[in-house]
């Protein structure tokens, strides 16, 4: 902890010393060109061109804050999926969870792990300007990037109602003119394989085509000796076609479609704390730490996906403007099952006189996603004293959540041993409910040019909604069983619908092409929420409020002429109401574990952001990035952490940041004011140098670096002292070789250089958990939560 602490204050200071100001994070000198709409006739500067504002705009000159990472720069650092953004991103944080459905990525702190399918993430992920309908679809391969683009704060007046804290942009590369092939292959320890290729060409003197796979393989870094297998990987593949026809001189469309496919026996989570001696006992010879990477269960916890998204883009360009329309059809199929007992047994054993559950392997649940959407819009084409983008939007999407879970009870008999079939009773129930939505916005977003360098900045959107969510739940679902507790049968439908205006308002001063200076008010909204779990109330629903979000932002951007130097900074502050966050409900005494979507009474995250990049050197590149975001969150009635529930006294009226029971025998409950927002570090810094030189005529070598640190942080909204993750430091490292004519390239890296331990959750272990046994702790981790090594090999024609 005391090595972090002062490893951070060193790296602050370098990054400091190098940013200034700030930066624009995009590592690569080379031009970016546009794939959001068609072509421009923008300057080969060697400047990245961007379409945070859904225009092709240099990043330097676009009034917001915006990280953009190139290609290149993603293969630089072994960036592969879009969980590993985190490293080239500090404003971006990055949350494991069991599955895709609780997983989720944060921007400034604010984001949003909802177990449910029926509330969208406050950080949309937009694919070729196409808006995933949740986030589960947005953890996806990083295969034939030509850039990505994370946009900092609310974005709702361009993107929508689910991009309240941020948009993760991700653009592919296109189709082009002349016949190219590219590929590449990577091979790691502990059994890591991952291939992609693009072959890319002319049809015809109009028509263009490109064809994209890749293959993964990743074997898992957890043992679990139930069932003699590594789990906690994955293994999937995927294609993505494009076809690119210049239908006329002006118009031109643009024809993709993606298919991916991935099996994980991800993520089941380790003991890191045992205290129990009847938990030890029943997990044999586990021992449990932050370090464990072995499990001793009778069933793998798995999360399989499939996804199929179609589009269609048509750019007409009017000369003085270009009107765009994407078409799109997405479908996203998973299927998850995750054990909750963590115990080597495939019939019931006793775990003791009481306990809630002794067997509990089926815990099963499928999302089957689809959505229809349609953008059209206009954009003036080059910069002039009116610039413009207006639009309309439609989606509709429909989501199909069937739940099962099964478990049993043994209410006598020895610890540890299978329990008699007597004395068994099992408990079973299943849902399955479904939900339709439908969205309809109108925006529009300009700048104009007062006088000088000054320029107005406004925009506005203007959005209906409506959700239609209907479903039954039954129990027992095999004959024999009794009631799953707290899920007895029933069916109910609910319709909710809602209005919201918000926008954006703000002033911008170019001192120069290669400086500005703006100030920004932004109101954003996410929208209505609705419950489709198991634990769902259906014969009493109602909607979980829309958050709403006011948020200011004061930046500066600039370079050198010559670009050795660019520099980029924002301080920001957003308050939210309503902020839509998970809360635990779990019943220590009844063993039922129930996760309740919630409003939060309101939310604030503050901070400033600074990024640079330095080049003194045609060969020598460094990269700094340091985010402070303090995020906090007040919210009534929420459950005390475990462990402090048996002390909670009780105690009148409504008091503040303690534990209280509102009267005798009650919940114990807390009431939380200003406290720090879930997986929230405060600091994120970033360095990392690269060095390229050639070494003979035909060959060339390169180095780099890169140092991430992320302060302390916890993992629970019910402030729960345990499951506190302390700073951290990762250091990465690659040298290579590649060809003069970048044909070839031979990469060698190692992650986590000094095997830097960390986790991505920590929860208290369910399994005879109770408030007199609430030390009991399990926790999740990526692979680079340990050191290994690989190299990768590329080719290019």
């Amino acid at each position: 902890m005391n090595r972090a602490i002062q490893f951070h204050t060193l790296v602050s200071a370098l990054a400091l010393s190098f940013s200034l100001t700030a930066a624009a994070h995009a590592q690569d000198a080379g031009p970016v060109s546009e794939t959001q709409a068609p072509a421009t006739d923008v300057v080969d500067t060697g400047e990245i061109i961007v379409t945070a504002q859904k225009r092709a705009e240099r990043l330097l000159d676009v009034p917001l804050a915006v990280t953009a990472v190139t290609a290149e720069a993603l293969a630089d650092r072994q960036i592969v999926d879009t969980s590993s953004l985190v490293q080239a991103v500090p404003s971006l944080s990055f949350q494991q969870g069991a599955n895709p459905t609780n997983t989720s990525f944060r921007i400034r702190g604010i984001g949003t792990s909802l177990f449910g399918q029926g509330t969208e993430s406050s950080v949309s992920t937009v694919v070729d300007g196409v808006v995933a309908v949740r986030q589960a679809q947005g953890f996806s391969d990083l295969a034939d990037i030509e850039r990505v683009e994370v946009l900092r704060g609310p974005q709702g007046t361009l993107f929508g109602k689910n991009a309240s804290a941020g948009v993760i942009s991700v653009t592919t590369a296109r189709p082009t003119s002349d016949f190219t092939a590219r590929g590449d292959f990577t091979i790691a320890e502990h059994d890591e394989y991952r291939a992609r290729g693009t072959v890319s060409g002319p049809l015809s003197s109009t028509l263009r085509a490109r064809v994209t796979g890749y293959y993964n393989d990743v074997r898992g870094v957890t043992r679990n000796i139930g069932t003699n297998r590594w789990v906690n990987g994955s293994r999937g593949w995927g294609v993505r076609g494009k076809l690119e026809w210049d239908a006329t001189e002006r118009l031109n469309l643009l024809l993709s479609a993606e298919y991916r496919k991935t099996d994980a026996d991800c993520c089941g989570s380790t003991m890191m704390s045992i205290v129990n001696p009847v938990l030890q006992k029943l997990v044999g010879p586990i021992r449990a730490s932050r370090e464990n990477r072995t499990v001793n269960e009778d069933a793998d916890t798995y999360a399989n996906t499939n996804q199929q998204t179609y589009s269609l883009q048509a750019d007409w360009d009017l000369g003085s403007a270009t009107v765009t329309s994407i078409t799109a059809f997405q479908k996203y199929h998973l299927d998850v099952n995750q054990p909750i007992d963590r115990i080597n047994a495939p019939a019931p054993l006793f775990v003791g006189a009481g306990a809630a559950y002794a067997w509990w392997n089926q815990n099963h649940g499928v999302a089957n996603i689809q959505g229809l959407s349609q953008e059209l819009r206009i954009a003036n084409n080059g910069s002039s004293d009116f610039n413009y983008v207006a639009g309309i939007f439609y989606m509709h999407s429909y989501i199909e959540r069937p739940f099962d879970r099964r478990r049993a009870r043994c209410t006598a008999g020895t610890i540890g041993m299978p329990c008699a079939a007597a004395n068994i009773v099992y408990q079973s129930s299943a849902s399955e409910i479904h939900l339709s939505q439908d969205s309809i916005a109108a925006f529009g977003q300009f700048d104009y040019n007062i006088v000088g360098g000054l320029k107005a900045i406004g925009g506005l959107r203007v959005q209906y909604e409506k959700g239609f969510n209907r479903g039954y739940r039954v129990a027992p679902i095999v004959t024999g069983d009794v009631i799953f507790p707290a899920n007895p049968p029933v069916s109910g439908e609910f319709r909710a619908d809602d209005i919201a205006v918000t926008g954006k308002a703000g002033l911008q001063y170019e001192f120069s092409r290669n400086a500005q200076l703006y100030g920004t008010y932004t109101r954003g909204y996410k929208g209505l929420g609705y419950e489709m779990e198991i634990s769902a109330d259906l014969a009493n629903q109602k909607a979980l409020e829309p958050e709403h979000v006011n948020a200011y932002e004061l930046g500066f951007k600039g370079r050198t002429s010559d670009g050795s130097f660019t520099v980029s900074a924002a301080a920001f502050l957003a308050d939210y109401t309503n902020l839509q966050v998970q809360a635990n409900r779990s019943d220590p005494v009844t063993g039922v574990v129930q996760f309740v979507s919630t409003n939060a009474g309101k939310s604030q995250t503050k901070g400033f952001e600074i990024e640079a990049t330095l080049r003194p050197t045609e060969g020598f590149t460094v990269n700094t990035a340091v985010t402070y975001a303090h995020s906090t969150i007040d919210i009534d009635g929420l459950n005390c952490p475990l462990q402090l529930q048996a002390a909670a006294p009780v105690m009148t009226g409504a008091p503040i940041n303690v534990c209280y029971r509102p009267a005798v025998g009650a919940t114990p409950q807390q009431n939380l004011r200003g406290k720090p927002l879930a997986a929230s570090p405060e600091w994120r810094v970033s360095v990392s140098p690269r060095y390229e030189t050639d070494i003979s005529s035909s060959l060339g070598a390169f180095g780099q670096f890169s140092i991430n640190y992320t302060s302390e942080q916890q993992f629970a909204v019910e402030q729960d002292p345990l499951l506190w993750q302390p700073a951290y430091v990762l250091v990465d490292a690659s040298i290579g070789l590649k060809t003069i004519d970048d044909r070839y390239s031979l990469t060698l890296f190692v992650k986590n250089l000094f095997d830097e331990n960390y986790l991505t959750s920590i929860a208290h272990n369910s399994l005879l958990a109770t408030t007199a046994n609430p030390y009991d702790l399990v926790g999740t981790y990526n692979k680079d939560s340990s050191r290994y090594f690989g190299a990768t090999f590329g080719l290019k024609f």
